[in-house]
């Protein structure tokens, strides 16, 4: 699956609302789209960010954590790249995929202080969503109030 894009960014950084603005304009432009979080707080998944994510349109969605992907599947645990294989099987599009900060995917890396500023140390950032004002960022960067503009910027990365 080569449509694959990542949102990351620490927790209430805004990912999971990131994600239901992506998938939602992504299906209503007629793509079958799929995501995948990552549940990364410890225990097991909560299925409340996938339902929302479903809620917004997505045709597949699922959660992982502790080695359980919400599809009712458990084994000792699941690498992204065994998740998207699994997917593969679906009539989709593109994923979405909500956090696996570490994994080599397009990434849009969500910066909400000062604090989150490391994570300009990934790889594959294609762009930064900020909340806080940036300068020498070797990267695309947009400031979290302007969708209108990242959301057809990540969208185009998932159709090529």
């Amino acid at each position: 699956m080569e449509n694959v894009f990542q949102i990351v960014g620490y927790q209430n950084s805004g990912k999971t609302t990131l994600m239901e603005k992506l998938i939602r304009a992504a299906a209503e432009k007629g793509m079958r789209v799929a995501a995948i979080k990552h549940h990364g707080h410890g225990g097991a998944p909560d299925a409340k960010d996938s339902t929302r994510h479903q809620q917004a349109g997505a045709v597949l969605a699922g959660v992982e954590g502790e080695g359980i992907l919400q599809l009712n599947i458990q084994q000792d645990n699941w690498p992204l790249v065994e998740i998207i294989k699994l997917y593969s099987f679906f009539p989709i599009d593109c994923i979405f995929v909500e956090g696996y900060k570490k994994e080599p995917y397009p990434k849009a890396v969500l910066i909400r202080n000062e604090e989150d500023l490391p994570l300009l140390k990934l790889e594959n950032i294609h762009c930064v969503i900020s909340w806080i004002p940036l300068s020498d960022v070797p990267y695309k960067t947009f400031q979290v109030k302007h969708e209108e503009e990242y959301i057809p910027f990540i969208l185009k990365k998932t159709t090529l």
